[in-house]
């Protein structure tokens, strides 16, 4: 038994150190960001590529940890290697520097990361398609290659740096940027964003670490589409925001954030639904009832949910409550 837990401890060393041939890497020619945010301490990693799909190689993010974007002729090994090394508490540019020089084909690789500290380093070898790039700054690395011109990674750079708003916001613009001034030479087709927490929760099976992670793998205006979809995680996460503080008792703050939910995605029917049945299990039908109207309104299949919800002890106990909701349909429901 000892032999055999040696043996599989010395293969999985070598699997996770060997290099993988270049002639069998998959491909990601893209532009990316990964950034470390100063205030709050969020790490998170960018991509926009014309390839099916960006972020399943490139991106490699964890909180607590660092993030890897690693393009061109990709060695996912930076990404995976590069995490266990920052785990044991190395810096980025430590980590980078072994990575690169253990690998036969460091010349066609593009890689970037930022550890917790907010250290930066960055690798274009000269083997990656013009035109092909990068900029470091503080906390942060653009890079890009196969790209239109030249332009490409300063104006992500200049975006990124004058855009305010939190790290997700700011990196969107740093890919806003790319494209506008050219981005990939071949198009656009999938985009991704990833950002973390700035420590572990220790429970990352839940998705309590990741404040966004978002993918778009194939659409014509990927960016656009990654916008809109990053604006509903926003939402959901106010939403669960809520959820949490309701638990805690903290009716006020919790019905606050409900709110920015349903302002955030007005178009999500369901997000002002539970808002309205949080209303009215803690007693405030009145403002609840309006609610429950427009949703109806919209979807009317929520009423048939209402007698389940009661069932389950998700609203009151009360046959004439539910009466007075399901009222708010046009028409009412049939009895």
């Amino acid at each position: 038994m000892r032999l055999i837990a040696l043996m599989t401890t010395l293969i999985l060393a070598l699997l996770l150190t060997a290099p993988i041939p270049v002639s069998g890497d998959p491909l990601a020619h893209t532009y990316s960001i990964v950034a470390r945010d100063p205030k709050t301490g969020e790490m998170g990693a960018a991509v926009q590529s014309h390839w099916f799909p960006a972020a399943t190689d490139v991106l490699w993010v964890e909180a607590g940890v660092g993030a890897v974007a690693t393009q061109s002729f990709v060695d996912p090994r930076y990404g995976l290697r590069g995490l266990e090394l920052l785990r044991q508490g190395k810096l980025a540019p430590d980590v980078l520097r072994q990575l690169v020089e253990a690998d036969p084909g460091r010349d066609t690789r593009q890689v970037a990361m930022v550890d917790s500290q907010g250290h930066v380093a960055t690798h274009t070898g000269t083997g990656c398609i013009e035109a092909a790039g990068h900029q470091a700054g503080n906390q942060y690395s653009v890079q890009a290659n196969l790209m239109a011109n030249g332009r490409v990674w300063s104006a992500m750079a200049v975006a990124y740096e004058k855009t305010t708003g939190d790290l997700a916001d700011r990196m969107l613009a740093a890919l806003d940027a790319a494209q506008a001034v050219g981005g990939d030479i071949r198009g656009q087709q999938s985009a991704a964003i990833i950002v973390v927490r700035a420590t572990s929760s220790g429970r990352p099976w839940v998705g309590a670490d990741r404040l966004f992670d978002v993918r778009v793998h194939d659409h014509p205006a990927p960016l656009t589409e990654l916008r809109r979809l990053v604006r509903l995680q926003r939402a959901y996460n106010q939403m669960n925001a809520g959820d949490e503080l309701l638990a805690a008792r903290k009716v006020d703050e919790a019905l606050q954030q409900y709110t920015k939910s349903v302002e955030l995605a007005p178009e999500i029917p369901e997000l002002a639904f539970w808002q309205a049945v949080t209303l009215v299990s803690i007693g405030r039908e009145s403002d609840a009832l309006p609610i429950f109207k427009e949703v109806f309104a919209r979807e009317p299949f929520w009423v048939e949910l209402l007698p389940r919800l009661r069932a389950a002890k998700q609203l009151p106990d009360d046959a004439a409550l539910i009466e007075r909701i399901q009222a708010q349909a046009t028409p009412p429901p049939a009895h």
